[in-house]
């Protein structure tokens, strides 16, 4: 199979934008921009993310067990690429803070929801780690999705009168 026409394949599958969030074992946030996010099963609840299985939020997802995961509004694409690329002290250009007592990080700014998670299990595939994670308790306020696409990003239009 050749990389780029797979490439081609999934990136004309549009797709929701997240950051995933974890604290590592030093209490410092870690965050990775994700687009691969689906619900498993509604009992429990239970979802899972794909993530570079050398990222450093990964292994603070390893380590604390823990992690959400923020649903990035239309306006969040800023957001989405600082966390996608190798910027230094992502955290600090952004807005957050921890849900609940010591909790993973919530984009406050930029996250329309987050899903605080338990990790459920792990499953190495290739260059990835599929995480699987137990939805304990969620945040949500009304907005419209930044959504990734045929290589760029855009936003839901939802139809008029729906």
């Amino acid at each position: 199979m050749d990389i780029d026409d797979y490439r081609a394949l999934m990136s004309a599958f549009p797709t929701g934008v997240a950051v995933v969030t974890s604290i590592d074992e030093n209490a410092e946030p870690r965050g990775a921009t994700c687009s691969s996010l689906c619900s498993v099963t509604l009992t429990p609840p239970t979802l899972l993310v794909c993530l570079t299985t050398r990222s450093s939020t990964l292994a603070a997802i390893r380590d604390s067990g823990r992690f959400g995961v923020n649903l990035l509004h239309a306006r969040a694409r800023r957001t989405a690429e600082i966390f996608a690329t190798p910027v230094d002290d992502r955290f600090g250009q952004v807005p957050w803070k921890q849900l609940g007592q010591g909790g993973v990080p919530w984009l406050i700014r930029d996250a329309f929801a987050v899903a605080d998670c338990r990790v459920a299990g792990l499953s190495a595939v290739g260059s990835h780690t599929i995480v699987l994670g137990r939805v304990a308790g969620t945040h949500s306020s009304p907005a419209v999705p930044l959504l990734y696409g045929l290589r760029q990003f855009s936003r839901w239009i939802p139809e008029e009168g729906a």
